[in-house]
């Protein structure tokens, strides 16, 4: 413990100053080589430039880690393993970082730091009389004191040091300020370590000033100081430290933003406040520094020789021991009754269940009210005194077990609440929707909300104790309808999603429809009106994407009125309708992208380009069939249908309004994005060109449909399909006429003259002949001539073979017709795979060795 410092009573090395001095040990006796130390430590000579800091705080609180951390002293500090107390009595050292750039700031010189020991440690139990002496000698003589407490102890009184303050202040009061001419100030500066965020810092603050300003008010004045305030004696400063083990670095760095406050400063002299350091003119003691050794020990001889700060009276013992011992024992049904509920909350809370226990406020009240009474029964009859603190003890300890679990039933009763309305919400809808879709969900939330609210509302009140403060529990009936509108505002975007998911699937249906039909059109060229003859191209083909987009923006628009028309029962806010919105115009036009990507897949644009090609190639002007003959101009009729035909391909390639041969303004369209939009409203938003710039996408590049290499390979593929229907269109025509030689004709006219001559004498024979010629001049005409040779043919062919099958069965049935051709007869051997040679003939049969004989 601090080994290596110069301890009270031993004559100190200059290697022991190094480290430091004991100006009190623990047995109260003063160190009368304190002067010497100065001496050492070149303080002596520094006049009125030097700053005395000390610490005051609970045994084990960190107290000379802080310091060491700080100002780089080397106290010693507590050892984790043990918990014992290190720091007995009060040490000094000189400030290590002087001079340091700390933040770019640098420390005052010559700041001396007392370490004093801490309070409620359990080495000296019940005896306070050396905490009260070194706190008053701390508060006497330091410039600022530095009071270190964990954030847990603010707000309570012992763990605060309230008590022991209460004292001090009293005391330096009567002993150290009334008789001065010059008020004497001094800074306290809390130091509230193990902050992790939760409180802010200036709610602790609040809490400090209002604790110390109550304790003034409390103690004892002398006279002509009744009237005096905490202002007028003390300023107040406040820092807040991470945990140091478990946030190392963010400690560390605290300290060092902490260790740059203590350098000189001054007072606004506009706003009375502080500017620069904490060191100001007004805290300082005013004693030269050859000086702080007499005027410390004779601080230290008026504290030890002051009997306000001895031991309580025997009577005020007895009541002590008394009393302590009626608290343990009103504590034991206190216990039992309440010790099973705590474990049965424990365990809902370990099994990570909600548990709200059955009439808790009932019997918490009625335990309470029990305990009270039996104590002031047995207790009241002890020092009045002593009997009032124990009772506020006894409260203090009955309601902070209470108000924990108060506290614990009102959070599960929080979570049930919040889970069962989310739960109804989401069954009534279900129901709603069942029942048809005809319900309000604004409706819902609003009755739901009503029947929570109202349920835990009954739960708080049960657990209200009368005349008790802390059972007061309007701020969580608060927070609990805060945290139901936001589960209501979370229910209301989920439902409005689901909404926005059913108007996107009627959008993607609805453009299915429309965009398929209007391509559908592409596929019947002038709908049966043949090739256009000055090669422009049809009403039907020229507006398609003018079409394509009015039947967009048409569904879109019914499609917005639906949304907002239904939002309004939801009871949205004008900045959601319009994130839906947003959201909807997006989303449908992505669907009418992949719908026109569908649209111009290979297969479809390909089957689209051959009936429009067919259609302008195969019908006439009036829509009728062509039937190709040699004198039709088959070449100029496929070069007008396959140049309109491929005319459609840049039409396609590109998504462009006819008047304007621009994009729509899908910008215009789609809209800014709504100031109220949240990040994942865009997580499952496909960029768009033209739309998010941040992307790298052009609204060209947006609406290019068909990319230069497929529109290529499409016109490739298209002329080798259109050249096979032509070549088909060319041999049909050709295939009509048969060629016969012009000599043949000569050869006819000269070998039949005398059969020319006799039918034209026969009238019979040459009406017949007229007959027959205009018979086949009309099929020739009409280019029948094919069909009816082809018809004839199959006639022929049929024939024969009905012919054939006849003689088959004659021969087969009929035994004169067998022999007239050699057939065998039924009886004779059966012509069969077994009875032919490898040569397809008839197998000799075998001669009988008999037969030689």
């Amino acid at each position: 413990m601090n080994g290596h410092f110069a301890a009270v009573g031993n004559g100190p090395s200059a290697q022991q100053y190094e480290h430091g001095i004991q100006v009190i040990d623990e047995d109260k006796s003063f160190n009368t080589h304190l002067n010497e130390y100065m001496i050492e430590t070149r303080v002596a000579e520094a006049g009125f430039n030097y700053h005395l800091i000390s610490v005051f705080g609970s045994q084990s609180t960190g107290k000379s880690t802080l310091l060491n951390a700080l100002f780089g002293t080397e106290f010693s500090v507590m050892s984790e393993s043990e918990r014992r107390q290190t720091t007995k009595g009060i040490w000094m050292s000189k400030n290590k970082k002087e001079g340091a750039n700390s933040g770019g700031s640098k420390m005052a010189e010559n700041i001396l730091v007392m370490d004093v020991e801490g309070t409620d440690g359990r080495e000296r139990g019940e005896d306070q009389d050396f905490e009260r002496k070194s706190a008053l000698f701390a508060l006497a003589t330091s410039e600022v004191l530095i009071v270190n407490i964990w954030e847990h102890q603010v707000g309570l009184y012992q763990g605060a040091n309230m008590g022991l303050l209460k004292t001090v202040f009293e005391v330096n009061l009567q002993i150290f300020l009334k008789d001065r001419q010059s008020q004497t100030r001094s800074l306290l500066f809390f130091v509230i370590r193990d902050h992790i965020g939760t409180t802010p810092l200036s709610n602790l603050r609040n809490t400090l000033v209002q604790d110390l300003t109550k304790i003034w008010s409390s103690i004892s004045k002398p006279q002509g100081l009744e009237n005096s305030k905490i202002d007028d004696y003390f300023d107040f400063a406040f820092a807040a430290l991470p945990h140091k083990i478990l946030q190392p670095d963010k400690f560390i760095a605290e300290v060092e933003r902490l260790g740059t406050r203590f350098t000189t400063g001054h007072r606004s002299t506009k706003d009375q406040e502080f500017v620069g350091g904490v060191f100001l003119p007004e805290y300082h003691r005013r004693i030269p520094a050859d000086g702080l050794s007499i005027y410390a020990e004779g601080v230290w001889d008026q504290i030890v020789n002051n009997k306000d700060l001895d031991l309580p009276t025997q009577q005020e013992l007895l009541a002590q021991f008394r009393c302590d011992e009626i608290l343990r024992e009103v504590l034991v049904p206190f216990d039992t009754i309440i010790g099973p509920l705590e474990e049965q909350q424990a365990e809902a809370t370990r099994s990570g269940k909600t548990s709200v226990l059955p009439d808790l406020g009932t019997t918490g009240a009625a335990t309470r009210e029990k305990c009270v009474k039996a104590f002031e029964t047995q207790a009241s009859r002890y020092h009045k005194g002593v009997y009032t603190v124990k009772r506020t003890e006894l409260e203090t300890k009955i309601d902070a077990r209470l108000k924990a679990l108060y506290q614990g039933q009102l959070s599960a009763a929080h979570k049930a609440g919040v889970t069962a309305f989310s739960e109804a919400v989401t069954h009534s809808v279900k129901a709603g929707q069942k029942a048809g879709g005809s319900y309000e969900f604004a409706e819902i939330v609003e009755k739901q909300k009503r029947k929570t609210l109202d349920i835990f509302k009954k739960e708080a009140q049960s657990l209200s104790i009368p005349g008790v403060a802390w059972s007061n529990f309007k701020p969580q009936y608060r927070l609990f309808e805060t945290e139901l509108n936001e589960v209501s505002a979370r229910l209301r975007k989920e439902e409005m999603r689901r909404l926005a998911i059913r108007v996107e699937r009627w959008v993607k249906s609805r453009l299915g429809d429309a965009i398929g039909l209007e391509f559908n059109k592409l596929g019947s060229g002038r709908g049966g009106t043949g090739a256009p003859e000055m090669g422009e191209k049809p009403p039907t083909e020229k507006d398609l994407w003018d079409r394509v987009w009015n039947a967009f923006i048409g569904i879109v628009k019914d499609a917005e009125t639906r949304f907002g028309d239904r939002a309004k029962s939801f009871d949205a806010t004008p900045d959601e309708v319009q994130i839906g919105l947003w959201r909807l115009r997006r989303k449908s036009w992505v669907a009418l992208r992949e719908r026109i990507d569908e649209e111009v897949m290979e297969s479809n644009i390909l089957m689209k380009l051959r009936e429009n090609f067919e259609d302008k190639f195969r019908y006439d002007e009036e829509g009728v069939p062509r039937i190709w003959r040699p004198t039709d101009d088959i070449e100029g009729i496929y070069t007008r249908a396959r140049e309109s035909t491929l005319g459609l391909i840049p039409l396609l390639s590109r998504f462009r309004l006819m008047e304007t041969y621009a994009p729509p303004d899908l910008p215009g369209f789609v809209g800014v994005q709504p100031t109220g939009a949240e990040p994942e409203d865009e997580e499952d938003l496909a960029p768009i060109g033209g739309v998010d710039e941040e992307e790298g996408k052009s609204l060209e590049e947006e609406m290019t449909v068909l990319s230069e290499s497929k529109r290529q390979d499409l016109v490739v593929r298209f002329k080798k399909m259109a050249d096979g229907v032509y070549v088909e269109a060319k041999r049909s025509a050709i295939g009509g006429i048969t060629q016969v030689p012009l000599y043949f004709y000569v050869i006819l006219l000269v070998l039949g003259w005398n059969e020319i001559v006799m039918i034209l004498r026969n009238p019979m024979l040459f009406v017949l002949i007229l007959l027959m010629g205009g018979g086949t001049y009309v099929a020739y005409t009409l280019n029948l001539l094919g069909p009816m040779m082809q018809m004839g043919g199959a006639a022929y062919q049929q024939a024969l073979e009905i012919g054939k099958e006849k003689l088959r069965e004659f021969v087969a049935n009929n035994d004169m017709a067998r022999q007239a051709i050699a057939m065998p007869t039924r009886g004779s051997d059966p012509i069969g795979l077994d009875t032919l040679d490898s040569q397809g003939k008839k197998k000799q049969r075998p001669v009988d060795d008999d037969d030689d004989i």
